[in-house]
This record gives structure tokens, C-alpha cells and sequence, in this order.
């Protein structure tokens, strides 16, 4: 591994929050937001393996032992396998909502797994990066799934060709695209919200999501934003996972109303997003959705935001 006189003490990575899914790409597509996400500090120390030093952001809800933590679990797993010589302290800022649907738990993994690896001399890719943590969040949620994770680590719109190889492909987009997230103030278990989803889909209905899945990705590679649009509807899991969020049919009413050429559930609920083309629609779309969602008595948190070009990034610190 090298002296540790020749690596950092310090530094500090970003991770973004991501919007999963995106109507019909269930598990498989993913896209990275330039706003919101999770800063992970990570400290070299004498003392060897990790230490968790503090949550911040998180309203007190997340685990502060260092064995229940998914940044420290990400951590942990990389120092066994790379064994340096000295251990790593670990701070979590959180920049997003937690049980959000927008990839908590994925951002303080990729944004761990990009720390830790920095200061061990970045002996890894990102790509070689990424199966820490996807386990990361196999530990929190019994999934590890890569939908949330890989955009976070690489940024753009990710599609997730076969989950267990995380054969995973960086797709093409429109660059006018602008994503309108609102989040109200619930939170939905990713666990149970994929609990209660079907084991079997009738034929009728796998070959509409295909085909929409298809024109998803097609959309997306060709720069038509109005196929893009449209194969967002979903017909297997939003019309299971809409009875979680309260007011969800009049939010997406709302939001086609205001001229929104698509909404659906970001991930696992219960935040919901709407695609435009441009600031103002973004603004009345999103005022129209947090409308509808103070009338189904709830309060909300709105984003607008572009899509995270870079992803995962060390940001600038002392002890270089």
C-alpha cells in the first residue's frame, strides 16, 4: 500500500442523490441530480479499522455504531480487502432527506467507498468501486440493487443491463432536461415498499413495460424528449406504490395540468418527479405539485435540478 506519509490525512467526497426507476425502468435505469446529496469525511488514523465520528442531517434517525452505519460498512469492507496500515475515521453530512426515495442510503455509500479510496491512494476505479457499494446497500435494505448507487458513482443516466454482473451503461440524454422533485414529509421503507409489490406480472402488462422501457432508453440515446416522456408510464409497480403516498393521483395531476411531460415516483416513494425543458415550466410545475400535496395534508421539500454530469467527487480540503 505505500507509506502513509505519502497519502492524504484528509478528504472529503460527494455523492449525489438520484432519482431510480423513472416510471417503467424499475431496477434497472437510474439518473444522477447536480442538487442534494451526502459529503462523507474520511481521516487516516493510527488506530486500525473504522471509527464512526458523527451524523449529521439526519434529523437523529440514522445509526451512529459504526457496525449498523452503511459508510462505515462500505468502509470496512474495502480496508479488509486492501489492508493498509492504519485506520479510518469517518464524519457523514447529510444533504438530503433520509427514506426519501431519492438514494440516501446510496449516496453515503458511493460517497464512503470514494473517500476511503482516496486515501489509500485511489488503488481503485470507480468501477471497482461500485460492488462495495451495491453491498453497502445489500447491508441497509436487503436488496443491492445498482439503480441508485451506480448514478451516484459515475453520474448521467445509468442503465442497468444485468443487476448481479453490474453490467451497467452509461446512456446518452438530452442536456435541456430539467428534473422537478418534490418530496413531501413522509417516509416510506424501501423494504416494505418492495414487500408489497407483485411476485407475478400478467403477459399483457410485462410487454406495455417493455415496450416502454424500450422507448425509455431510445428517448434518452436519441434526444427525443417526447418519446422520453411518454415511456415513462409505469403499469406494474406505480399503481402499487402510488396507494403509499398520500394525494399521489392529484400531485400527478397537478403536475400534467401545469404542462409536466411526465411524473411518477421517484424510486421508492414517496417523493415524486416531473420532467420539463426548461426553469419556468419548473417552477410552476412544482409549485402545483407542493400545492397538491399541502391539500392532502402534507408539507414538502421541492428540487430542481439537471442531470450530475461527474457523479461521485473529492471536494477540496486540508491535509493533502
Amino acid at each position: 500500500m505505500g507509506s502513509s506519509r505519502q497519502l492524504r490525512k484528509q478528504v472529503i467526497a460527494f455523492a449525489p442523490a438520484t432519482i431510480s426507476n423513472l416510471g417503467s425502468g424499475f431496477d434497472v435505469i437510474g439518473l444522477a441530480l447536480e442538487k442534494s446529496g451526502d459529503y462523507v469525511v474520511a481521516e487516516r488514523t493510527e488506530k486500525r479499522g473504522v471509527q464512526l465520528i458523527g451524523v449529521d442531517g439526519d434529523n437523529g434517525v440514522l445509526p451512529r455504531d459504526a457496525r449498523k452505519n452503511v459508510a462505515t460498512y462500505v468502509a470496512s469492507a474495502i480496508l479488509k480487502d486492501l489492508k493498509p496500515r492504519f485506520g479510518v475515521a469517518i464524519t457523514v453530512h447529510k444533504r438530503m432527506p433520509v427514506g426519501s426515495g431519492l438514494g440516501s442510503s446510496a449516496a453515503s455509500a458511493v460517497a464512503a467507498a470514494l473517500a476511503v479510496n482516496a486515501l489509500l491512494g485511489n488503488p481503485l476505479s470507480k468501477r471497482e468501486l461500485l460492488p462495495y457499494a451495491v453491498e453497502g446497500e445489500r447491508f441497509v435494505s436487503d436488496a443491492g440493487h445498482p439503480d441508485n448507487v451506480s448514478p451516484s458513482m459515475f453520474g448521467g443516466v445509468i442503465f442497468i443491463r444485468d443487476v448481479k454482473k453490474l453490467d451497467v451503461i452509461q446512456l446518452p440524454y438530452p442536456k435541456k432536461l430539467v428534473w422537478v422533485v418534490v418530496h413531501p414529509h413522509i417516509e416510506i421503507r424501501t423494504a416494505y415498499a418492495r414487500k408489497i409489490l407483485p411476485n407475478k406480472v400478467p403477459l399483457a402488462k410485462a410487454v406495455l413495460q417493455w415496450g416502454n422501457l424500450g422507448g425509455l432508453i431510445a428517448g434518452f440515446c436519441l434526444g427525443n424528449i417526447h418519446l422520453l416522456a411518454r415511456s415513462i408510464e409505469d403499469v406494474i409497480v406505480e399503481p402499487v406504490r402510488a396507494r403509499l403516498i398520500p394525494g399521489f393521483k392529484s400531485v400527478k395531476s397537478a403536475a400534467m395540468e401545469a404542462r409536466a411531460l411526465a411524473c411518477s415516483i421517484s424510486g421508492s416513494g414517496p417523493s415524486m418527479f416531473a420532467l420539463v425543458t426548461n426553469q419556468a415550466d419548473a417552477k410552476r410545475v412544482g409549485r402545483a405539485m407542493q400545492k397538491a400535496f399541502r391539500r392532502a395534508g402534507l408539507n414538502s421539500d421541492l428540487i430542481v435540478s439537471r442531470i450530475n454530469r461527474e457523479g461521485a467527487c473529492l471536494v477540496p480540503c486540508v491535509g493533502k
